[in-house]
């Protein structure tokens, strides 16, 4: 079996580089296989900070005009938006937000059973870890500032003020649905003396990750997030589930459909990777002295 990069691509709204990725990795086995997916279209469906929904039902409604072989959706929106287009083009997805089989997009996760199939999360709890970490840093942590979309991460947000509740420390929300709003929300951050913060997952956070790493740093202010991209941006530390696996894994996926598989019989697979990825220049910077005990258990160490 070989990878091969597939010659033609069907990509309205694939603005984030990442989502190229999967379409380099298709595992198939024969020539005639490899055939195949030489004249297949792979529409690619994400989402970017000013995708509004009205938006997003639009190009996914022209992606199924172009009918594309299969279709790739990254995020919760774009998979939702998808999923409403089209019952009968197969879906591969990337949605480390949602829980299918209570959406209806699958009966089973072990069998589908419908036209969507990929990688999935439903695990609010990780916002908790992030907090058990930052505790680890700074044992005296008695303040975190929770910022994002309480809307769409309200989940998450819950998750995280049950576990404040645990450690016995006071949590602060801060909306930041727009670049502006993340700028300000860090700044009242700062003010009001929060001694962490937790970012959570949204298209705008994931377009603006150097920007948050850099403004966090500028306000000496402790920060995690879901994905090592904002650790490796500047971010003090990151723990969740690895971005470019989830793809690699899809990308098999999709190869697999091209192949003549149904989407039914793939089975919806979680994350198996997980990583903590800590940049231990940014916790110079900041004055924090990591403990031996989490650098030890560190997938990735930024020096």
């Amino acid at each position: 079996m070989r990878s091969f990069p597939l010659p033609r691509r069907v990509c309205p709204l694939a603005q984030c580089a990442t989502l190229t990725i999967v379409l380099s990795l298709f595992v198939v086995p024969t020539a005639d296989a490899q055939t195949t997916a030489r004249k297949a279209q792979v529409g690619v469906l994400g989402v970017t900070p000013d995708s509004e929904p009205a938006r997003l039902a639009a190009v996914a409604a022209e992606l199924v005009r172009i009918k594309p072989d299969v279709i790739f959706a990254r995020g919760p929106a774009a998979v939702a938006a998808a999923v409403r287009a089209t019952k009968a083009i197969p879906i591969v997805a990337v949605d480390l937000e949602s829980d299918p089989v209570s959406l209806g997009y699958a009966k089973t996760l072990a069998r589908p059973g419908g036209h969507v199939t990929g990688v999935f999360l439903d695990l609010p709890e990780l916002s908790a870890k992030q907090l058990q970490l930052f505790r680890e840093i700074v044992p005296s942590l008695s303040r975190v500032a929770l910022v994002g979309d309480s809307v769409g991460n309200a989940a998450q947000y819950r998750a995280t003020e049950r576990a404040a509740k645990t450690f016995k420390v006071q949590v602060q929300t801060f909306e930041g649905r727009t670049v502006a709003e993340l700028d300000a929300a860090l700044e009242a951050a700062r003010r009001n003396g929060v001694g962490a913060v937790i970012i959570f997952s949204s298209p705008t956070v994931f377009y603006n990750l150097a920007h948050i790493a850099s403004l966090a740093r500028e306000k000496r202010l402790p920060a995690v997030a879901l994905f090592s991209e904002f650790a490796e941006a500047g971010g003090l530390l990151t723990y969740g589930p690895s971005l470019r696996e989830s793809f690699r894994r899809c990308g098999v996926y999709v190869g697999k459909i091209l192949n003549g598989a149904k989407p039914a019989d793939l089975p919806i697979e979680r994350p198996e990777k997980f990583e903590l990825v800590i940049n231990a220049r940014t916790a110079k910077a900041l004055g924090l002295k990591l403990p031996e005990s989490l650098l030890r258990r560190a997938d990735q160490i930024i020096q």
